[in-house]
């Protein structure tokens, strides 16, 4: 045995054999760049700092206000710049709502009717008006804006609509969209789908597929969500009787407060709004310590985009100026729960706004109590408004109002029986009404840009990314410093596009190529530059034996600085919250990312040996595609789940040669056929961070490959759609590699 040993010891002596070849030497390379330990607060530390600058900015400007006039106009900058960043086109008003009651109830002298109200052409909200049945003069009006728990069915909604009708009032009750009767998706019991999921979570899960949808068109959730309930004060105000000075919007306490304030802001007929949870300290998060600096005034980034208005940082709307500014009409500053007077920082500045204006200040609070952590009885949950919360409303609406506290009532009707929408009226899927909306801003856009001269086209197209994406215009930079790497052909750089921001690139030279300026192919991938190397080795040995430098990069919160934003890409991911965050800021990711590259070319412009005027860009996807056949109607976090497509490779490398002129040949492989495809489904399965705000009413694929700058070079191929499902096309022919190496190399 003692004789053996040696033998069996032999294996972990001998040193493991090194590949042999280029190509499985790429695919074993590491070609980190930056060290770890600097990229997981990498983005979020810069995100920060713009954060606290805009803050310190819109602090700056609260301090000069002393007036009335300076509130005024302090405001009305704000709340513009808040209707902007809504909706991309405001639709007209109709004349008088169009309405039609599909059902009828008579509770104790209360009528409890089913309507369905016109919002838009083809688009019908589902709404249940309860109304005295003896109709009295100068009745109060009430529009309830539902929480995202749960639909206007909930009996807590129910009972405000009886109690206020017994007491001589009429309420309003629609349903949001995305919610009851206008859900987009087929999950509304355990019973429609095989696996477990949660099944009364689903109407608020898709909100993200809707906000995506209307992202790309130019609108948002919350623009749709505050025309709706425009349109229901509409129907409201129509109503025998009803008194137009005694009109109050009450937002429920998860994601119904958000909408009621934003449309409060807008719309001077509502006179007394009561955003629960909204415009000051929330019950998820603590007050910081020194709240001037570091509260979170323009709400908090996250998948469900109602919580954060895009550009509300960039363009001053903090959450306590949109309900401030419904001032001298009535605010009541409700809380869920307890709230601490002194530690909410927005109460002082309320008090401020609302003596500016003479007369009794109609700023009031209503709060439960407990927390969010505690448990009912002790802490005042509640799935809209409840009982207690109600009772705390009461003496203010009293006050102001003349109007006796109601006698609760509470006799709830089953939903099926106040179900509005029938087969004769019912409401439009959302996608397909965001299609023809795009397919009408993008011909308007198409035609603007047509009817100019041919060479003012580009710049044309140009101008309108750049107002949807944001600036990508890279600093200007030296040559990089060059760090070397175990493979001897390798070289590792890194550029920093913005302060505190890290792009690491991989270049890899052929042999034998001293003095001769050598072309490049840039690639870029979701999955990073190790990805590209391990899955392209082959194809990228090829360019390098033919004479061709390669360079890969990590455009940020990819490859080696994934950790910045986390791995998940599912619509609850870190990089779908930071998304959020960079339209907050008032920026897009995919635009920050197009700058990335862009500067990482400039950089390559500097190095000797490098010909600039023949680059090539390669955008590629690694990702798995959904198979034919498998079912892609699933509920949201169910696992398994549908794959996602990774188009951002496609995309940058097309967006490059739109700003880029040198840049004459772009190979896409895994892209997005077009943007639209995601308007064809209310299921999409594309990661939040690869969809531009507004790009469809700039632009899609078709535009940007085809235009007058489009490269004499260009292939795109094997394309998903919006499912990620291949789309059929011809087979690429020839490979990648010899295609990139004809159009790089022939004179």
């Amino acid at each position: 045995m003692r004789r053996l040993l040696p033998l069996l010891l032999l294996p972990l002596l001998v040193p493991a054999a090194q590949p042999d070849n280029l190509a499985d030497k790429l695919a074993t390379f590491n070609p980190r760049a930056i060290d770890p330990d600097r990229v997981p607060k990498m983005l979020r530390d810069e995100a920060k700092a713009r954060l606290l600058a805009f803050t310190a900015h819109e602090n700056k400007a609260w301090a000069e206000v002393k007036t009335r006039a300076d509130w005024e106009m302090f405001r009305d900058a704000r709340i513009a710049a808040l209707k902007a960043s809504l909706l991309a086109e405001w639709p007209t008003p109709p004349e008088k709502p169009r309405v039609q009651v599909t059902g009828k109830h008579e509770i104790d002298g209360v009528v409890v009717e089913n309507v369905a109200y016109e919002s838009r052409p083809g688009v019908v909200v589902a709404a249940n008006l309860y109304r005295p049945a003896q109709p009295g003069k100068r009745m109060p009006g009430y529009l309830l804006s539902h929480s995202h728990h749960s639909p206007r069915t909930q009996g807590e909604l129910q009972d405000m609509g009886l109690t206020w009708a017994k007491a001589g009032g009429v309420v309003l009750v629609p349903d949001h969209l995305g919610h009851g009767e206008r859900r987009q998706h087929g999950f509304n019991t355990d019973k429609d789908y095989a696996a477990a999921y949660k099944v009364g979570r689903q109407d608020y899960y898709f909100r993200h597929n809707s906000g995506a949808q209307l992202h790309l068109i130019g609108d948002s959730l919350m623009g749709w969500m505050a025309w709706d309930l425009m349109r229901g004060l509409d129907v409201l105000l129509a109503q025998p009787g009803i008194d137009p000075d005694r009109i109050a919007l009450l937002g429920a306490v998860a994601g119904g407060g958000d909408p009621a304030g934003v449309t409060a802001a807008l719309d001077p007929r509502i006179k007394v709004v009561v955003p629960f949870n909204f415009g000051g300290t929330q019950p998820d998060y603590a007050t910081p310590d020194d709240p001037e600096v570091n509260f979170y005034w323009f709400g908090l980034p996250y998948w469900e985009g109602t919580r954060c208005l895009r550009r509300g940082a960039a363009d001053g709307f903090a959450h306590w100026v949109v309900t401030g500014s419904v001032a001298p009409r009535g605010l009541i500053h409700a809380h869920e729960f307890a709230w601490d007077e002194a530690r909410d920082p927005a109460w002082p500045r309320l008090k401020k706004v609302f003596g500016f204006y003479d007369g009794p200040a109609k700023l009031a609070t209503a709060q439960g109590h407990g927390s969010l952590k505690g448990q009912a009885p002790e802490s005042s949950h509640c799935n809209n408004i409840g009982a207690l919360h109600r009772s705390r409303l009461y003496p203010t609406l009293e006050t102001w109002w003349k109007t006796p506290a109601p006698k609760e009532v509470s006799q709830r009707l089953k939903s099926d029986e106040l179900k509005a929408l029938t087969p004769e009226v019912a409401t439009r899927p959302l996608h397909e009404v965001a299609h023809e909306i795009a397919t009408a801003r993008l011909d308007a856009a198409r035609q603007r840009r047509m009817k100019l001269p041919e060479a003012e086209r580009v710049a044309a197209l140009r101008a309108e990314l750049t107002r949807v994406l944001g600036d990508s215009t890279p600093p200007a930079v030296a040559a990089p410093k060059l760090a070397d790497t175990d493979l001897d052909r390798a070289k590792t750089f890194v550029v920093e596009p913005e302060p505190g921001i890290l792009v690491p690139a991989v270049l890899l030279r052929p042999k034998g190529k001293a003095g001769e300026k050598l072309p490049v192919v840039v690639g870029v991938a979701q999955q990073g530059k190790a990805a590209f190397l391990k899955e392209r080795a082959k194809e990228i040995a090829a360019l390098l034996d033919g004479g061709v430098a390669v360079c890969l990069v990590d455009v940020r919160g990819t490859g080696e600085t994934v950790a910045a934003l986390g791995t998940g890409r599912r619509h609850s991911s870190g990089a779908t919250s930071f998304a959020h965050m960079e339209g907050l800021l008032g920026r897009t990711l995919l635009g920050a990312r197009l700058r990335d590259l862009r500067t990482v070319l400039a950089a390559l412009r500097q190095i000797d040996g490098l010909d600039p005027k023949r680059f090539a860009l390669w955008g590629e996807s690694f990702a798995d595609v959904n198979a034919p056949g498998r079912p892609l109607a699933v509920p949201l976090e169910v696992d398994p789940f549908p794959a996602l497509a990774e188009p951002l490779g496609a995309m940058l490398a097309l967006l490059v040669a739109v700003y880029e002129t040198e840049v004459e040949v772009v190979h896409g492989r895994g892209g997005l056929l077009e943007y639209a495809s995601l308007l064809r489904s209310p299921y999409l399965y594309v990661p939040y961070d690869a969809l531009p705000p507004g790009l469809l009413t700039v632009a899609d694929v078709t535009d940007l490959a085809t235009a007058e700058h489009a490269p004499r070079g260009l292939r795109l191929v094997d394309c998903v759609d919006g499912l990620n499902r291949r789309v059929p096309s011809p087979p690429a022919d020839p490979p990648v590699e010899r295609w990139l190496l004809d159009k790089l190399t022939r004179r």
